[in-house]
């Protein structure tokens, strides 16, 4: 199978680019992005496919997703725990 391209590596990449791009959702996407980049990388280590680079470029965008929505969770909850503690009655 040299010389054809590992499919999951693909796949790493385009969820890992959702999960940058996809609210909320971003979180699971990415995850799954990470998951499927280990997985590629290997296959490609076993199999000599090409796809390196891809399963690569998946695993960084799987982690700037990650680190992206959960900060946005994060972030969400402040606001609004603070949202309802404040009291603004005159």
């Amino acid at each position: 199978m040299e010389g054809t391209t590992n499919r999951k590596s693909i796949y790493s990449l385009t969820l890992g680019i959702l999960s940058i791009i996809i609210p909320y959702i971003g979180l699971v996407l990415g995850i799954v992005g990470l998951l499927l980049s280990s997985k590629s990388m290997k296959e490609i280590e076993k199999s000599n496919q090409q796809g390196r680079r891809l399963s690569s470029s998946g695993k960084i965008c799987s982690i700037v997703g990650i680190c992206l929505q959960a900060l946005l969770i994060v972030l969400l909850t402040l606001s609004i725990s603070v949202y309802f503690i404040t009291d603004v009655s005159p």
